[in-house]
């Protein structure tokens, strides 16, 4: 009993700390010490605008103010209809496929990774948790705080990647008045604004920014569609084919997938009997069909490049930004159309910064002492130096870390997925969701962490990077053949399923 109360203890006083507590008539009561008065303040910003102080607890069922419900898709729709999209659709005539070839892998792998993410959020409404929190039931306390700092890494390099295709357009659209570097810092801090309010400032801007962008787009279409080169076959062949076709899918059901880690931290506000069919659906879909206008489009272009010579030169010169004012026309038009899709980064930006910020929180209690809009600051910093670090090299940027993301997103998905429909057979009476942030109530984690670490090993030998290609994907071809997520779902379905039986039989949680 006193060992009960002495892990209880910890809790009840960082909970204690994480509050702010009220005064007689209702407003926030004054607290000493610096975090006192950053907590009181945004505790008077919370009552006045909405800012979301109290952002990671539980949101109760009684506590939610949902949002319109086609929020669901509209918000991933201003998060992925961007010119990072739009420049990953140029990786199938990197990789030598056919215009024809590459169509058909960006939509089946978009859906692919979108449906990976849509079952995530299915957990979101009905829990009430961020996603972070709700790996705990899977991975453990401990092992969770790996899925944290991965979020934190994931989610800078995403908004980076966001601010470096906004900066580029901004610096077109002054014929290189601006410069990249300032592009990034404006792109930031647009973002970092409405994240800076919390959930309601970031749904404030995906709700309707998603319009502009496709209007954008299908003008862009209108103009590069009759352009695109559908007669050229692919310049690869045979196993080399067959492995450059791997990875273009890995990237892109990566760029998809990769939201999964994050997706329940927006759909914390919606009723618990929210259908599930419809969550999956309109998130599946509002990642999608948006991701494949994109790249669908960066498609149609990249397969030009062996043949439009101007395109190709502007291109490999000064960037995405100069390319698109090329293709667009009149002059006039073309920096209009840049400057609205300059806003484009800005949507990745607002999921980016703020779902950081929620991780950095829950990785420990005592960070959550600290209120969140600290962490959004520091996050924001972060995004800055390495925006304008990794300005110049957009597309290896993209490459890489694309495809990194989806890796570990699947072993992950594969975890939360056996825990909830083998384990705790698809019900969530099985969740002791007030026992959240109680580390003695949740599993210590040895099955989650064994079969995350084992689905690792299968994307590193499967994985084909720049710099690496694992010893298995290096038979599928001459360039390798990404194969990492498969090895990864493969290794971690293997693994888990036993070991968790173990650790429920031995440990008991």
């Amino acid at each position: 009993m006193a060992a009960d109360q002495e892990k209880t203890a910890p809790v009840a006083a960082a909970a204690d700390a994480s509050s702010t507590p009220s005064s007689d008539d209702g407003h926030p009561a004054r607290q000493a010490g610096f975090l006192g008065t950053i907590r009181y303040y945004e505790a008077v910003l919370d009552r006045k605008l909405g800012l979301e102080a109290e952002s990671v607890a539980r949101v109760l069922p009684e506590n939610r103010t949902p949002p319109n419900q086609l929020v669901m898709a509209f918000m991933w729709a201003s998060a992925t209809m961007n010119i990072s999209c739009f420049t990953s659709g140029f990786l199938g005539w990197e990789f030598g496929l056919s215009l024809q070839q590459t169509i058909l892998v960006i939509i089946f792998a978009s859906l692919l990774g979108a449906a990976v993410t849509g079952w995530c959020a299915t957990l979101g409404p009905g829990t009430g948790l961020r996603q972070v929190a709700i790996s705990r039931y899977s991975f453990g306390w401990w092992p969770s705080k790996i899925i944290a700092v991965l979020n934190v890494i994931e989610q800078l390099g995403w908004s980076s990647v966001g601010s470096i295709t906004g900066g580029l357009a901004l610096s077109a659209v002054s014929d290189g008045k601006v410069s990249i570097a300032v592009g990034v810092v404006i792109v930031a801090v647009v973002g970092f604004a409405f994240s800076f309010f919390g959930l309601k400032g970031v749904l404030l801007y995906e709700e309707y920014a998603w319009i502009l962008f496709f209007v954008v787009f299908m003008v862009m279409y209108g103009e590069v569609a009759p352009k695109a080169d559908l007669a050229s076959p692919a310049t690869v062949h045979g196993m080399t084919l067959s492995g450059q076709v791997l990875s273009l899918l890995s990237v892109v059901y990566g760029s998809s997938a990769s939201w999964s880690s994050i997706v329940s931290d927006y759909y914390v506000q919606y009723p618990v009997n929210t259908s599930k069919t419809k969550v999956f659906l309109l998130t599946t879909m509002g990642i999608a069909i948006p991701t494949c206008i994109g790249m669908l489009l960066g498609a149609c272009v990249g397969s030009t490049m062996g043949i439009n010579d101007e395109w190709a030169t502007t291109y490999d010169d000064n960037g995405v930004g100069d390319l698109i004012k090329l293709i667009l026309y009149p002059k006039g038009f073309a920096k209009f159309l840049l400057v609205l899709l300059v806003l484009s980064g800005i949507g990745t930006n607002c999921i980016a910064i703020y779902s950081a910020s929620l991780s950095i929180q829950l990785f420990a209690k005592p960070l959550q002492v600290i209120p969140r809009i600290f962490w959004t600051v520091i996050v924001f910093a972060c995004i800055l130096l390495l925006g304008i670090a990794g300005r110049n090299h957009l597309l290896t940027v993209l490459q890489n870390f694309l495809s990194l993301l989806g890796y570990w997103n699947t072993a992950f998905f594969v975890i939360l997925f056996i825990e909830h429909y083998y384990f705790r057979k698809g019900s969530l009476a099985n969740y002791d969701l007030d026992a959240w942030d109680t580390e003695a109530k949740m599993p210590i984690g040895i099955a989650g962490l064994i079969a995350f670490l084992l689905g690792i090993v299968g994307c590193i030998l499967g994985m084909v990077e720049t710099y690496y290609v694992g010893v298995i994907a290096k038979m599928i071809g001459e360039d390798g053949g990404d194969i990492g997520n498969q090895l990864a779902f493969v290794f971690t379905v293997v693994s888990y399923v036993p070991l968790r039986h173990l650790e429920l039989k031995y440990v008991g949680r």
